[in-house]
């Protein structure tokens, strides 16, 4: 015989068992609907898969795992999801949530499975789970949507999925909650699949040591089913007395190894691992048959039902349902528990789904479960501590509770309590401890979170305060550079002034200053200037390239003659008309050329900077001795010319053709235009005033003489630089360059002064005049050397 460790604390209270164990595990009829709630375990929801209005069968998954502590949730049978809403779910608040409704349709059809033991339903061969790795077996059992069906619903394969070396499984069958007997009958009828399961639980932990199933001695049925198929295998069935709350894992662990669980701790900690039968049995129908969790053994019992018995119930049957198929009568239930008496919270809601942590349905009358009588004040009896199974200080935690106190709850290890319930049912006082328990663990959960969430908001402002600091560090930086580098180039520009003060004076310095800048100027319109051959090229080429255009677009209407819409004749027409009068305009352009040519041909050639004055002084000279009554003189004979060639072209193009039709067309639209833009011209010079002429000449007089004065100016220089040397050229250059520097320093101290945004322009462009001097002076000395 194994040896046992006694049960630290703990109570004897009334089992009432044996009246659900007169029959086997029976069936019920489909319900109506099923509610089927989305999240059922502990951990992140799932994701959901369906739709309202889908057609989904048996087994079908309706939302799949989101993230590692997840499982997901099938279709318990084959229908129609008829909404997916918020409704209520068994929960010790009355809570709601996010929920499937499916509507039955009667025919129970299983979706598509490889091989078949049901009707598309997979089955296996036994041991044949060993043909797959550790690692599969995990991700069914997770895809299946099993979770712990004797606890808090942690999702099992994570639990199985240990961190660290396992020495010890061990299966829970103590079922101690007084009425409840699920896994009392599931081990009576189905014994070899459960050993089956924890042959398959053991092959997933790597083969550990030893292999423990506990169970009471108050189930001999079950303890005499077992163990036939513990023949010739490593696991030890270990009997022990019966006593509440001995199926706490972590009670139940201290009782078989004598080893303790640590505060805060996990068993995987000390290399043990813990499941409960009816999760074993899961795992069995998943890996086996391919079955997911769509249905589990729960236990109906209370003398407010007629019939006491254990069904094989699928997930979402309303709670209705079940009482409605055993003859409950609600005006003597004093009221409806799920769970057992110890651990169970009291439904509200008949119509509230069962879920894959529902064990047990109790509808007591007032002789089995009567009103807890008024709480009175504590009396400090110590009968709560001597109850305790984790070894904690009731008294004080009550205390503490009562005064939310929350840290001393903590410091006194409120989450080691697994809420048994054995302190309140032995308390002289009647005060519900478990209570005051459960509401400090909710809003210590609820501290704790927001908590997290304030030390974020602090981290990320304390990350954007660093930020901003250092954003604002950098722009002083980069402030004193400038006034560093500022300073440095007001007393350069000092050290400079003094230096031209002493060989020439403020007077001989501006004038070189213009002039310079009239060089300049001048040498820029000649190097832009293109030579009349080059114009000339250039027009030739817009010719070429209107012709080519022209060709596409006519091309494009000859394709589109047999099959066009009238709307994509049209937008042809027009293509080709805009492009005719592209071609006419350039033709004309090219004509002008031509001719301004041949001029410039005839004329005597000048050299160098006279012919540039002379030009230029021309230009200008027509341009503003020019009328408004000239311009549009000239304008009009310009017309005249355009209109007499598009007329020429109408007449060559009309030979009857079609592609000559359209050339016809597109010439005659241009000459419209044309013809437009000339009938203007001519209104506007019949409205223009006789004394306009007049009127023109005394307003530009003033202009024409400041233009005559510029030009005289431009050409004394020039005259004056041709006679030059070389050395005297670059010296004037260098007087130029100074005088450009210090004014462009006295800009960038004044932009610096107003912190303005244009700092680095000026700063680039007083850069580049000081290397230009530096360069200029260097050659200098080079040539009086």
């Amino acid at each position: 015989m194994r040896k046992v460790w006694d049960l630290i604390g703990g109570v004897h209270v009334p089992e009432n068992k044996h009246q659900s164990v007169q029959d086997s595990i029976g069936t019920l009829p489909l319900p109506k609907k099923l509610v089927i709630p989305l999240n059922q375990h502990i951990g992140a929801p799932p994701k959901l898969l369906v739709s309202t209005g889908d057609k989904v069968l048996k087994g079908q998954p309706l939302a799949e795992p989101k993230g590692m502590v997840s499982v997901g949730v099938h279709a318990p049978t084959s229908g129609l999801i008829s909404d997916i809403s918020d409704h209520p779910i068994p929960h010790p608040s009355g809570m709601a949530a996010r929920c499937i409704t499916l509507i039955p349709d009667g025919e129970d059809q299983w979706i598509q499975y490889q091989g078949s033991e049901h009707q598309g339903i997979g089955h296996q061969n036994a041991g044949d789970f060993r043909e797959k790795t550790p690692e599969e077996l995990l991700e069914i059992i997770r895809s299946s949507g099993i979770a712990g069906l004797g606890g808090a619903g942690f999702p099992t394969a994570v639990k199985l999925n240990a961190r660290q070396p396992i020495s010890t499984l061990i299966i829970n069958a103590t079922e101690c909650e007084p009425y409840i007997t699920a896994d009392d009958m599931l081990m009576q009828e189905r014994a070899e699949e459960i050993v089956e399961g924890i042959k398959i639980l053991s092959y997933i932990l790597g083969e550990p040591d030893e292999i423990l199933i506990g169970i009471e001695d108050n189930k001999p049925k079950a303890y005499e089913a077992l163990k036939p198929y513990l023949k010739d295998t490593n696991i030890e069935l270990v009997e022990f007395t019966t006593r509440y709350p001995s199926g706490g894992e972590k009670q139940l662990i201290q009782i078989l190894t004598g080893k303790e669980v640590s505060s805060g701790g996990l068993p995987a900690d000390i290399g043990i691992v813990c499941q409960n039968i009816g999760t074993t049995h899961a795992v069995q129908r998943a890996i086996v048959h391919g079955e997911p969790l769509i249905s589990r053994v729960t236990t109906v019992t209370g003398k407010a039902c007629t019939t006491n018995r254990n069904y094989q119930t699928l997930i979402g049957t309303p709670i209705s349902h079940l009482l409605e198929h055993n003859g409950f009568d609600q005006n003597h239930c004093s009221r409806l528990v799920m769970g057992g008496p110890m651990m169970g919270f009291t439904l509200e809601d008949l119509e509230v789904p069962v879920i894959k942590t529902t064990n047990c349905i109790l509808a007591p009358n007032q002789e089995e479960l009567p009103t807890p009588p008024p709480a009175q004040a504590c009396i400090r009896c110590g009968m709560c501590a001597e109850a305790c199974p984790a070894s904690l200080l009731p008294q004080q935690l009550f205390w503490y509770a009562q005064s939310q106190n929350y840290e001393r709850l903590e410091a006194h290890s409120l989450f080691d309590c697994i809420e048994c319930g054995a302190c309140s049912y032995v308390c002289p006082s009647n005060i519900p401890l478990v209570q005051y328990y459960r509401a400090s663990k909710g809003e210590m959960k609820k501290q704790a979170a927001e908590q997290v969430n304030s030390d974020r908001a602090r981290e990320r402002f304390e990350f954007q305060k660093a930020r901003k600091e250092k954003e604002d560090a950098a722009k002083a930086a980069k402030r004193e550079a400038r006034k560093k580098a500022a300073d440095k180039a007001r007393a350069k520009a000092a050290e400079n002034s003094a230096n031209d003060l002493t060989t020439n004076n403020e007077t001989e310095t501006k004038a070189s200053a213009t002039d310079d800048i009239i060089k300049a100027a001048m040498a820029r319109a000649e190097a832009t200037k293109a030579s009349p051959e080059d114009q000339l090229a250039k027009l030739e080429r817009g010719v070429v390239r209107a012709e080519s255009h022209m060709e596409t677009v006519q091309k494009r209407l000859d394709d589109l003659e047999q099959e066009a819409t009238d709307k994509q004749r049209e937008q042809a027409l027009a293509a080709i008309e805009n492009a005719q009068v592209r071609l006419n305009h350039a033709r004309l352009q090219q004509e002008e050329a031509q001719q301004k040519l041949s001029e410039v041909q005839v004329a005597p050639a000048a050299s160098g900077t006279e012919k540039a004055l002379a030009g230029t002084k021309e230009t200008i000279m027509e341009k503003i001795q020019a009328s408004p009554k000239e311009a549009l003189e000239k304008k009009i004979a310009t017309l005249k010319d355009r209109i007499a060639v598009t007329e020429e072209k109408i007449a060559t193009a009309a030979d009857g053709s079609p592609k000559g039709d359209t050339l016809k067309t597109a010439l005659q639209n241009g000459l419209e235009k044309q013809q437009t833009k000339l009938k203007e011209a001519e209104q506007q010079l019949a409205e223009t005033p006789p004394d306009s002429e007049g009127a023109t000449n005394t307003t530009t007089t003033k202009t024409m003489d400041a233009a005559a004065a510029a030009i005289a100016r431009a050409q004394a220089k020039a005259a004056e630089q041709s006679s030059m040397s070389d050395e005297d050229k670059l010296k004037a250059s260098v007087e130029s360059l100074k005088a450009r520097v210090e004014k462009a320093q006295k800009k960038l101290t004044n932009a610096e002064a107003e912190e303005s945004e244009h700092i680095d322009a000026f700063r680039s462009g007083v850069e580049k005049l000081q290397a230009k001097l530096t360069a200029a002076e260097a050659e200098l000395a080079e040539k009086a050397q």
